[in-house]
């Protein structure tokens, strides 16, 4: 049973024959009948490289060449002519429907049609398919498992409303994107900032300055962003695309295209050795045709071993080395400085051709800066109001109790996750929910997993109270309950430095006064961990 589709494009490749006055309906015929008006052939022969234009005029000038024409007055005294279908078409037709009862379907696609038609050995059409790239392995490959093939250099084709043959529709679709490897494994910036897509980078001007000055450079124009997970290394990739869109960026950068390469894509249905290598040159080969591209590649370390074999030195960064040493190709890449140290760093050839830009961590203030900038999205999308003593105070509170983290990140996650929670709470309510500070409290609790009350009272409070919430817990320690407030108040004056020990006190005593309760009783108190290492477990008996 043959497809509509199918059986639509194979009537008009016999009433093209009919009307052109050809002896014969040949493959031929077929294959254009097919690039006209079939559009899963035409998805598939551009999935396997195929230049669809170029393969139409290749056919149309053998069959103008070779294939017999009944004169026109022959035609015109037998209203009964037809042009007879070929051996070939016939044989066509059945090895297709043979391939099709023996993988247990019911009808026979465009697609079956085209494997079958490279057993026609002496056909011109299998030949034009072969000289094109189309071989009949990728055709399978990509009808069976819908992996591409991806031949970049003619591949973008604009010409499909030009494919049809007289008499025949037009596609009224383009095809173009079909085929593109940069399409498919990589996004371009520029235009997620034109739509408005992306979120604005408030601050970090010195970086972006560096960056631009980097790439502005004749060779080795490759800045890399190192810096701990976090502190916005991506988004400034965001902030220079937006740079480029908006004119702020020196003229010879005016131009600039960013594409962010998805490695994941990249990797993914690489089943069969040289599929990602050939990849990897595909885009490469794309962005050269491009005015001026910048590869932007995050977490770039991923690049070093991937796609190589065991024991080979052949991988995506060895493909990537020869265009970054002569600077026609720029890219910028982003990790983490013990990524840069365990991988990055120990290729040298690699690391050489970037230029390294330190990503810090951003002050309280630059943070909430940053939060200024990014809270109109946010609240939009909650339908919240954040009032100025909510940002910082989330800044504040993150900075201090999600320590394994970094600001800015850990700052905007507490303001999303308490946007959230404050518009499920209203429910249907159209109201604009004005964020309140227990919200933010509560909030950074579960992100921590410690108690609210502990977010939520001030150390000034904890001091003030402290001796005399010790002495109600321990008694007839007195004095060195007053001596260990003392010294732990002069530690909070300021004068030592942030994130270092207040103090390390050491208890003496017999056994059973209460040395290992007042430890546990002060941690309570000032709401830190107690971590408690009990050493008689470890002595030797």
């Amino acid at each position: 049973m043959l497809d509509p589709q199918l059986e639509k494009s194979l009537n008009l490749a016999v009433e093209s024959a009919h009307e052109k006055g050809y002896e014969f309906v040949s493959l031929e015929h077929i294959l254009v009948s097919l690039l006209a008006s079939n559009d899963e052939a035409k998805e598939i022969l551009l999935a396997c490289g195929a230049n669809l234009k170029e393969l139409k005029k290749s056919l149309d000038k053998y069959i103008t060449e070779n294939c017999p024409v009944i004169p026109e007055d022959i035609r015109k005294s037998d209203r009964r002519w037809k042009p007879e279908l070929t051996l070939a078409f016939h044989r066509l037709l059945q090895r297709s429907a043979i391939q099709v009862q023996s993988a247990g379907k019911i009808r026979v696609t465009c697609g079956h049609l085209i494997v079958a038609l490279y057993h026609e050995d002496e056909s011109y059409a299998k030949y034009a398919l072969e000289s094109h790239g189309v071989q009949q392995f990728d055709v399978i490959n990509y009808i069976s498992h819908g992996i591409e093939k991806f031949e970049t250099s003619d591949s973008s084709n604009d010409e499909d409303n030009n494919l049809a043959i007289d008499g025949l529709p037009k596609d009224p679709a383009g095809s173009g994107s079909k085929g593109s490897a940069l399409k498919s494994f990589a996004v371009n910036l520029n235009e997620k900032a034109k739509q408005g897509l992306m979120d604005p980078l408030v601050g970090r001007d010195d970086v972006i300055q560096r960056a631009i000055q980097v790439l502005s450079r004749r060779t080795k124009n490759n800045p890399l962003f190192v810096g701990e997970a976090g502190v916005g290394k991506t988004a400034l990739a965001d902030g220079l695309a937006q740079r480029i869109v908006s004119g702020d960026v020196p003229e010879g950068l005016e131009s600039a295209e960013i594409y962010s390469l998805d490695m994941g894509s990249l990797l993914a249905g690489t089943k069969y050795r040289g599929d990602f290598e050939e990849r990897i040159k595909a885009v490469l080969k794309e962005l050269k045709t491009k005015e001026h591209p910048i590869l932007f590649i995050d977490e770039i370390h991923t690049m070093i071993g991937a796609g190589g074999t065991s024991g080979g030195a052949m991988d995506a960064s060895n493909l990537l080395k020869p265009s970054l040493a002569d600077g026609t190709l720029s890219c910028i890449g982003s990790t983490t400085y013990k990524e840069f140290k365990n991988h990055f760093e120990k290729d040298r050839a690699l690391a050489r051709r970037f230029q390294k830009i330190d990503v810090k961590e951003p002050s309280i203030e630059e943070c909430i800066a940053i939060l200024e900038g990014l809270k109109i999205k946010y609240e939009d999308h909650h339908n919240v109001k954040y009032p100025k003593n909510i940002i910082r105070a989330a800044v504040e509170l993150s900075a201090k109790h999600l320590t394994s983290r970094q600001l800015p990140d850990k700052a905007i996650d507490v303001m999303d996750e308490v946007g959230a929670a404050a518009r499920i709470l209203a429910g249907k309510n159209s109201k604009t929910v004005t964020i309140k500070i227990h919200d933010i409290e509560k909030v950074i609790a579960s992100m921590a997993q410690i108690p609210t009350k502990t977010v939520s009272s001030s150390d000034k409070s904890k001091l003030q109270n402290l001796e005399n919430d010790l002495k109600t817990k321990i008694f007839g320690q007195d004095k060195a309950i007053e001596r260990l407030c003392h010294s732990i108040k002069l530690a909070r004056t300021g004068l030592g430095r942030e994130n270092k020990p207040i103090g390390s006190y050491l208890f003496a005593g017999p056994t059973g006064v209460g040395k290992t309760e007042v430890s546990k009783q002060l941690a309570e108190k000032l709401g830190v961990s107690f971590l408690r290492y009990d050493m008689s477990e470890y002595m030797e008996k």
